[in-house]
């Protein structure tokens, strides 16, 4: 039998999704609101230093540029520079196309209600700070496009907020047979 916690089922999927983002990019909830179509969270994102709208989408098949010009005027009159929209459905050609002109990221349909690293099989995934990256490039000799790579559309890059250039650092645990292992993947398009 399955546990849900009783705020857990008065959440959208939607909504799962963006707690689940905000848990894993360690971001800081600011603020909850309801909106007419949408639910918003204002978050603070520590490694960027700047704050940003999480804007969940519910029942929708597909977002087109409606919903979008929604979400800008939800982040003008917040007063954020950046948006990530979260949805169930499919995005439209324009508002792919659009998106990184206007400084929002659209989350993909797949990405998971709930936190994949809590499954045994799935090692932990960093992204390593600019310092960690040039000792780590230094110490092997080589560049970046050198070592083993990763999609920025792999769902754990997705999970993480990993963007192409970034150097994922994967822990293994210790294994009969392996011992403890480090990777690191190089994040491509």
């Amino acid at each position: 039998m399955v546990c849900i916690s009783l705020s857990a089922q008065k959440l959208s999927l939607e909504e799962r999704k963006a707690e689940v983002l905000i848990k894993l990019r360690k971001y800081k909830l600011i603020k909850k609101q309801k909106h007419d179509d949408a639910v918003g969270y204002i978050i603070d994102m520590p490694k960027e230093k700047e704050k940003a709208l999480v804007w969940c989408v519910p029942g929708e098949s597909t977002v087109g540029i409606a919903a979008i010009n929604r979400l800008q005027k939800a982040m003008k009159d917040a007063e954020m520079e950046r948006g990530i929209v979260v949805t169930d459905g499919r995005y439209t050609h324009a508002v792919k196309q659009g998106a990184k002109k206007k400084n929002i990221e659209l989350l993909p349909k797949t990405f998971p209600a709930f936190d994949i690293f809590e499954h045994k099989l799935v090692p932990k995934h960093e992204i390593l700070e600019e310092k960690e990256k040039e000792e780590l490039l230094t110490h092997y000799r080589v560049q970046p496009y050198q070592l083993p790579q990763i999609s920025s559309s792999d769902p754990v890059a997705k999970a993480i907020g990993a963007k192409p250039g970034d150097i994922l650092r994967i822990s293994r645990n210790k294994s009969p047979t392996a011992g403890k292992h480090t990777a690191y993947r190089y994040v491509i398009d």
